[in-house]
């Protein structure tokens, strides 16, 4: 039944009724009846509220017989509700269900991703063995015919070494003569030894290690190129001999091995980069002996920039007097040179340092220092640009540290 029906079939039936109860309670005022031994008015008031509840219960028949919706809400309202907590209770669960089933879907599927990784993985690795498996076969192979034929020398050689035997007995008689006659060379060779020792230590020219010559010849170009820097990098070196003996000497006075000029130049050659080509003694010389050298390739570069920061480092002055700031400056020196050769800077083989420093600079850092008590900071800056063959010039800064 339509609600609309069921409003009609309601206003109907409380009209009826409430007329039905109208009559009834104006007959009965109008009769003055009395009920369980009530006055005319009281009964006129009990009919009236019986009717009233008569209109209610009628009502609610009629809606509970009518619909079904009614008979529910009238009756069934608690079991519909506790029915919807439950229904709404089973839903968060299969909410919660179904995310759970989500999240395990997904790690299921990376897994299944990981697999099929692991799966292209492992077979790109059996692809790889099979083929180690056949150069290793292939190689079996080679060093079956190399033993066969390593068998067949070493029958050569037990031949061999059986005519070797024979002709060991008559090499043992020479040997003992040879050992004589070493034994006679190595005696004569101690005195030699002994002479080369007392010249060499009477007028020592170049020290072993020593620098003869020095320059940066640019690499990445032909052999030709390189070559003619090379020799005239040699000129300069027998020009500084020269000067060193104080005669004039030719090139050939300078030995320099030849397999290792020519891979000297190969490198170069090479190289992308310039190189820094020292031409030292290979040996302590005295005048009168062949200037035998030795060739020292460096990768070159720009290591410092001009004004370029090298290192600071603070002191604390007591006495102030010239021995404390002379010793102070050189203990920077020291560190500048260690920060340098550290950095790319090639040393003097035989001081080890670095750099130079005119006398002037030298004891005009000393001055400032001098009459000074407290902390100072000393730091120091390239003066110009100074590649690895160097030397670094300095410019030294002096500065009142915190108290």
């Amino acid at each position: 039944m339509s609600g609309i029906l069921l409003i009609a079939v309601l206003v109907v039936t409380g009209g009826a009724i409430a007329f039905i109860g109208d009559r009834l309670g104006t007959k009965i005022g109008k009769k003055r009846l009395s009920i369980f031994g009530l006055r005319p008015r009281h009964t006129s008031i009990v009919i009236t509220i019986f009717t009233g509840i008569v209109i209610t219960t009628l009502t609610f028949g009629v809606m509970a017989a009518a619909s079904e919706n009614v008979r529910t809400a009238l009756f069934g309202l608690e079991e519909l509700n506790r029915t919807m907590q439950e229904t709404k209770n089973n839903l968060l669960h299969t909410q919660a269900d179904l995310e759970t089933a989500k999240s395990e879907q997904e790690s299921t599927d990376a897994a299944l991703q990981q697999s099929k990784a692991d799966v292209v993985r492992l077979n790109e690795q059996q692809k790889s063995l099979e083929e180690e498996a056949a150069r290793l076969q292939t190689g079996i192979a080679e060093l079956e015919g190399e033993k066969a034929e390593l068998t067949a020398k070493n029958e050569e050689l037990s031949s061999s070494n059986q005519k070797l035997q024979d002709d060991n007995a008559h090499l043992t008689v020479d040997n003992e003569t040879l050992t004589t006659d070493n034994k006679k060379l190595e005696e004569r060779t101690r005195q030699l030894r002994a002479g080369l020792i007392t010249v060499r230590e009477g007028d020592i020219a170049f020290r072993a290690g020593e620098i003869i010559a020095s320059g940066v010849i640019r690499g990445g170009r032909s052999s030709e190129e390189v070559s003619l820097d090379m020799e005239m990098l040699a000129a300069l070196a027998n020009r500084n001999v020269s000067a060193r003996f104080g005669s004039d000497r030719s090139d050939e006075d300078i030995w320099i091995y030849r397999p290792e000029y020519e891979a000297a130049v190969e490198t170069i050659t090479k190289s992308k980069q310039d190189i820094v080509v020292r031409i030292v003694a290979a040996s302590n010389l005295v005048h009168g002996e062949e200037v035998r050298t030795t060739l020292e390739l460096y990768p070159n570069s720009i290591i410092y920039r001009n004004k370029e920061f090298i290192i600071a480092r603070p002191y604390e002055l007591g006495l102030g007097d010239d021995s404390e700031a002379e010793q102070t400056v050189m203990n920077f020196l020291k560190d500048v040179n260690f920060a340098a050769t550290t950095k790319g800077i090639l040393p003097d083989p035989l001081r080890g340092t670095v750099g130079v420093m005119e006398g002037a600079q030298f004891y005009e850092v000393v001055a400032k220092l001098k009459g000074q008590r407290g902390p100072v900071i000393l730091s120091a800056y390239a003066n110009g640009d100074t590649d690895a063959s160097g030397p670094l010039r300095l410019k030294i800064n002096v500065e009142k540290g915190a108290q």
